[in-house]
């Protein structure tokens, strides 16, 4: 089954306290929503193991941008720690961004992209998407698209040229404005 991801992120209940904000944008650098996640209190922070590194990418005071590009497949969710530096961008590469009932979504196509602030790039869950395609979540096409997705962007990062974690600080200092 496909998993369609909100950005106001409902029912996480590792968060106890939370602040939201969400504005669509149409820029000439960027077209679609954005949203800002404040984790205010956590129960516990969350911990993930890359490699041969652990990496917090929540905790209590941490910020999740998230940006969903109309007409792309893919959408970026930038961690900021509560010292307002980026821990790590998380590129999903999805089926399609759109909205409902006003909250923005994506629908997930299981391959990711993790990026650090050092350039470092690591491809993730290609065995989940291996995994989807084989159980029928997604069809032979959608599986394609992901692999296409993910080395078109790719090719982007090693060149410099994705620009939505440029617009990451922007974006969140609009949105930090707007925080409910």
């Amino acid at each position: 089954m496909q998993k369609r991801v909100f950005g106001n992120r409902p029912g996480w209940k590792r968060i106890i306290k939370r602040r939201y904000a969400q504005s669509y944008l149409d820029t000439q650098e960027f077209k679609g929503y954005v949203t800002l996640l404040h984790t205010v209190e956590v129960a516990s922070p969350l911990v993930v193991d890359y490699e041969e590194r652990q990496v917090c990418i929540v905790d209590s005071g941490y910020f999740w941008l998230q940006q969903f590009p109309e007409e792309k497949n893919h959408a970026v969710t930038t961690m900021f720690n509560s010292s307002g530096e980026v821990v790590q961008w998380y590129i999903d590469i999805c089926l399609q961004n759109a909205a409902e009932n006003g909250v923005p979504f994506y629908d997930d196509l299981y391959l990711d992209l993790v990026v650090f602030p050092s350039g470092e790039v690591i491809l993730k869950d290609a065995d989940e998407l291996d995994e989807a395609l084989a159980k029928g979540f997604i069809n032979g096409a959608q599986y394609d698209l992901a692999w296409k997705e993910a080395e078109y962007l790719k090719r982007l990062l090693a060149n410099s040229d994705f620009l939505l974690l440029k617009l990451a600080h922007d974006h969140r200092d609009l949105l930090l404005e707007k925080l409910e």
